[in-house]
């Protein structure tokens, strides 16, 4: 969309005060936006995504409710990629964020992402450095069982193999290491 039309939906947003709507209402309202055809551009998922959640999901402070999980689930199963480029990408990033955060991600990588989008999240959090909460993130993608395309592979093992040294304790990171080599034994040498 023209930066008017960005503008104006970011106006929009603020207008309707979706970023502070009642969690019942967003569901009601992430069901009628999967109704809505033509589909929503990328550009306007990503705004959208950005004003329903994000900063909903940063200030978790215990589990979110059902009524967020659900519109959570419900926008993800139509708009999966601008979720993961607006939302997953900063709750990834932000060394500050808690086990609640983290918890979520794990949850939806789990529960609701399609394949294609659990490997975004996979390369997305191969993009930092790793930390303990992050290993979470990257066991419940390999829980998912999914085929990696080789270059996230060797990019996995790679980031594994240099980050070891600051795991040398880790019981997490032994597990991972240990899921990695059973899962993918026949591409490991």
């Amino acid at each position: 969309p023209c930066p008017l039309c960005v503008h104006q939906l970011e106006g929009l947003c603020s207008f309707l005060q979706l970023s502070t709507c009642p969690e019942h209402l967003l569901v009601r309202f992430c069901t009628w936006l999967l109704a809505l055809t033509p589909d929503l551009s990328y550009t306007s998922a990503a705004i959208l995504a950005e004003q329903l959640f994000l900063a909903r999901v940063l200030a978790l402070a215990q589990p979110p409710s059902r009524h967020l999980m659900a519109a959570l689930a419900s926008f993800c199963s139509k708009y999966a990629q601008a979720f993961c480029r607006v939302l997953v990408a900063p709750v990834l990033q932000e060394p500050g964020e808690g086990p609640e955060q983290t918890k979520l991600v794990c949850e939806l990588v789990e529960e609701c992402l399609e394949p294609e989008y659990v490997r975004l999240v996979l390369s997305q959090v191969l993009e930092v450095p790793l930390s303990e909460r992050l290993l979470l993130v990257v066991q419940a993608v390999l829980g998912r069982q999914e085929v990696l395309p080789p270059e996230l592979f060797d990019l996995l093992v790679l980031t594994l193999c240099r980050q070891a040294p600051a795991f040398a304790t880790s019981l997490n990171y032994a597990k991972l290491v240990t899921a990695v080599l059973t899962l993918y034994q026949s591409h490991v040498s």
